[in-house]
């Protein structure tokens, strides 16, 4: 075993294994407990390109109302897009935008619920990043400088690990 796979297999990253080796955590004996989890991040564009969001006129349509879609199918096929995590079963999937023309952002949060033996943080950064993704290529045509920033984890709820808030 070399130094770097010791380093993971003893440094608390549970989808390693004793010998270092990657593995689906076992989460047959943990409670079925509620979890929520809460992810935020912001997309920036040209004034023009947030105007064109804002008034619904794209050429593609309805911007944020298929974000929001793209969001939600993101979040319920987490688990075939990041090998490791568990399938849950959702009870909600939200994401909400809110326009920002002083910085000519659009800010989006996604909130993630189920009744698990797991977490939900993955499947919320997922619905987020995947909206963030949707709006970017809804509206590349007209500005492919658009910057995705700030993606984060804002809060999760429930689990034996508790409760986390950033910035707490």
């Amino acid at each position: 075993m070399t130094s770097s796979t010791r380093a993971a297999a003893g440094d608390g990253l549970t989808h390693f294994d004793q010998a270092g080796q990657a593995h689906m955590v076992d989460i047959g004996d943990k409670s079925v407990t509620r979890r929520i989890a809460i992810a935020a991040g912001s997309i920036q564009m040209l004034p023009a390109t947030l105007e064109l969001v804002r008034s619904g006129t794209a050429r593609k349509g309805d911007v944020l109302g298929i974000a929001r879609i793209a969001g939600i199918q993101a979040a319920k096929r987490t688990s075939d897009l990041i090998p490791l995590c568990h399938p849950i079963a959702l009870t909600r999937v939200t994401l909400d935008f809110e326009i920002d023309p002083a910085s000519h952002q659009v800010h989006a949060r996604a909130q993630v619920e189920c009744e698990g033996k797991t977490g939900v943080e993955m499947e919320a950064l997922t619905a987020l990043q995947v909206a963030l993704l949707t709006i970017y290529d809804m509206c590349k045509a007209v500005d492919r400088g658009m910057v995705i920033r700030e993606v984060r984890l804002l809060e999760k709820h429930g689990g034996k690990s508790g409760s986390f808030v950033a910035g707490a």
